[in-house]
């Protein structure tokens, strides 16, 4: 993370300043610049773009334990919590259907209960209505 910050914000400080601050050699610095991704990095960069395809192909309703099925019938073993630490990693979250009540069953032509107030509400005294 340091070295990260270092490459940066090369361009506001300079690079032996802020190794100095953040306790870091400059050499140590250099080395990580030159180094490749590691193999785990690289196995995450194309898991995540597959990831991602299966989200958007999914209508964005996907959410961990989804994705991580389809990853399964793919071919592409990966743990649960894998996909969801890459899913977080790309801000990407299940979208949550809206349901939707039924209030009224349409099958049915008849009224639910016969309407004998027609809608006057007012009695002249208690437990009239």
């Amino acid at each position: 993370m340091k070295y990260q910050f270092i490459a940066q914000h090369q361009h506001d400080s300079p690079i032996k300043t802020m190794c100095w601050v953040l306790e870091v050699s400059v050499s140590s610095y250099y080395v990580w610049l030159k180094r490749a991704p590691s193999g785990r990095s690289q196995e995450n960069t194309v898991l995540g773009k597959r990831i991602v395809r299966i989200y958007h192909a999914n209508r964005q309703v996907y959410g961990g334990p989804h994705i991580h099925a389809v990853l399964q019938a793919e071919g592409h073993p990966c743990w649960k919590k894998r996909a969801a630490q890459l899913m977080h990693e790309r801000s990407l979250s299940a979208k949550v259907r809206k349901h939707r009540t039924r209030t009224i069953d349409s099958r049915y032509k008849q009224l639910v209960a016969s309407n004998l107030l027609n809608r006057d509400f007012t009695a002249s005294v208690p437990n009239t209505k």
